[in-house]
């Protein structure tokens, strides 16, 4: 009974928070097989965290604790932030907030895996120490993933394209904030409860910061796509600074490209029309049916990118951002028809 008690108190404390901020997301911008799939990684980096303190433990020198405060942060902090890498490679988080969330899961993951192993090496643990581990270590897995991501995405804003680079400021803080914990430099119950206490307020700060960033982005984008697509229709893209810049593009394009160019941003437009009207329904509470034609869609985009090339697709930079939010609605469309 009292193990079963200790348990549930080291696992459910970080499944809880993270579905406190999967329902915060009035947005519903993760779907649940995409947190699934952090949790998962986060489980993977927890294994193959193991398997190098087998090997790397020994070369070092250093006793456990000294291994832990300054090896183990290294180590775990870099293998659960290669999934944050992948996911901002592929452009999968729209904003903040999201980073923060698949952040967390990854975390949860990892400290999931951490507590059934510590549970095999101690086996009669006291209440406390699952106290300790339940709302202080694996609440401090996931915070720390999260604010790497958050920090990491931030900088991927600011960026023409994704850099592994922009992961090291992150990765730092994280490492440094796993190192401090482990040191224990306050009473491990004080460590705790500092975490329990500090952490879900940023989280929920950050939420609100995110909201108001998300409608924000909702009403310039929607207006700027609704605007570009009216003209196009309309015949008077010649009128625009669009068709002005593409009109420019004549001596260096032939006519053919320069017309699947028009046909690309019209499409993009119409695709970013439905993807910020899938948030808005999600926001009131509303499904969205599956569409069947975004997959015709979808295949009609990738052909324009090929018949415009490379040298094209740069050229068209200044009204096609495939780097940040722009390309994760994309991903967001793609993602409601599986």
């Amino acid at each position: 009974m009292i193990t079963a008690v200790a348990v549930g108190l080291g696992v459910l404390p970080v499944l809880l928070f993270l579905g406190a901020l999967v329902l915060l997301d009035s947005y519903k911008l993760i779907p649940l097989r995409a947190i699934l799939l952090a949790v998962a990684a986060g489980a993977a980096a927890a294994i193959a965290s193991y398997a190098i303190t087998l090997s790397l433990h020994p070369v070092t020198g250093l006793d456990m604790a000294r291994y832990s405060m300054y090896v183990a942060p290294v180590v775990e902090e870099t293998l659960k932030a290669t999934y944050i890498a992948w996911l901002l490679y592929r452009s999968k988080v729209g904003f903040v907030v999201d980073a923060a969330t698949y952040g967390f899961a990854v975390g949860t993951g990892f400290a999931l895996i951490e507590n059934i192993y510590y549970l095999q090496v101690h086996p009669n643990p006291t209440i406390w120490t699952w106290v300790v581990r339940g709302f202080g270590t694996s609440l401090m897995h996931g915070g720390t993933t999260a604010i790497l991501a958050m920090i990491s995405r931030t900088l991927h804003n600011r960026a023409p394209v994704f850099r592994l680079s922009l992961m090291l400021p992150g990765l730092a803080a994280a490492i440094v904030l796993h190192s401090l914990y482990n040191q224990f430099l306050v009473a491990p119950l004080l460590a705790t409860a500092f975490i329990v206490l500090v952490f879900p307020y940023i989280m929920i700060f950050l939420f609100q910061k995110s909201e108001s960033e998300t409608k924000s982005w909702l009403g310039t984008g929607f207006d700027t796509d609704q605007e570009l697509l009216g003209v196009m229709r309309a015949g008077q893209v010649s009128e625009t600074p669009v068709g002005r810049y593409l009109k420019g593009l004549r001596t260096s394009y032939p006519p053919e490209v320069i017309v699947d160019m028009m046909c690309l941003l019209r499409l993009r437009a119409e695709l970013g029309i439905k993807a910020k009207g899938i948030l808005l329904m999600r926001e009131a509470g509303f499904v969205p049916d599956s569409d069947p034609s975004l997959r015709a869609k979808f295949e009609e985009m990738s052909y324009l990118e090929k018949s415009i090339g490379r040298t094209g697709m740069r050229a068209l930079k200044p009204f096609v951002d495939t780097t940040t939010k722009d390309l994760w609605q994309l991903n967001l469309l793609d993602a409601t028809q599986r």
